[in-house]
């Protein structure tokens, strides 16, 4: 397992991507599991998910720079959240790579995903009208995972159910570049909120990312 990018967003938040390489056995020596961790383990399949809930621990482990036990728990809603750090996290996890975002100050989302030409599928199940008509037709497929992600790590900031990413996560118009950011808001019945959304293709995968720079406790 190789960390192979790293990125300040603030002095306070950052991002990284772990490139996964080893088996279960060598992600669980460089934890600390408990007995409850231990038995979550075991309900998933061995593989892919395995190793992706594995990898993206290691790594928040490599990125707080501590041998303390990290207690990393999800709220009902299924959010990752740190019981013993003052962080805000976020996790994602594509085939080979895990990411993981954190903060002191501000909730943070992060998405990577494989780059497939299956998306354009379901690109309306995710997207509007006036935002498929602003992608680009040479790299449609790119400008449609940027999107995806922009809006999977906007649902990862806030954290609730029940959001849709057709009719609740909106994007702002933006031309095709395969690094950048643009305008994303959270429109919800009784609220809208706005956020800077930024974007970067790594060979055939795309991350999006996003922190919450009007946040306050």
């Amino acid at each position: 397992m190789a960390l192979i990018y790293h990125k300040d967003i603030d002095p306070q938040t950052s991002f990284a991507l772990w490139r996964i390489d080893e088996q279960a056995d060598e992600l669980i020596s460089q934890l600390q599991l408990k007995d409850h961790e231990k038995l979550y383990l075991d309900t998933l399949n061995n593989g892919k998910r395995n190793l992706h809930w594995l990898s993206t621990r290691v790594l928040l482990r490599n990125m707080l720079n501590t041998s303390s036990y990290i207690d990393c728990q999800v709220d009902e809603h299924g959010k990752p959240y740190l019981v013993n750090f003052p962080h805000f996290i976020s996790l994602s996890h594509s085939f080979d790579y895990a990411a993981v975002m954190i903060s002191k100050t501000k909730p943070v989302g992060i998405d990577i995903e494989q780059i497939n030409d299956k998306i354009g599928r379901i690109a309306h199940k995710f997207m509007n009208a006036q935002e498929l008509s602003f992608m680009d037709p040479v790299h449609h497929t790119e400008h449609l995972y940027i999107s995806w992600c922009a809006k999977e790590a906007v649902y990862k900031l806030q954290g609730k159910k029940n959001v849709s990413f057709l009719n609740n996560i909106r994007i702002g118009q933006f031309d095709y570049k395969p690094e950048g950011s643009f305008s994303a808001s959270l429109e919800l019945e009784d609220s809208r909120k706005d956020f800077e959304v930024h974007y970067q293709q790594m060979d055939d995968y795309m991350i999006g990312y996003v922190a919450d720079d009007q946040y306050a406790e």
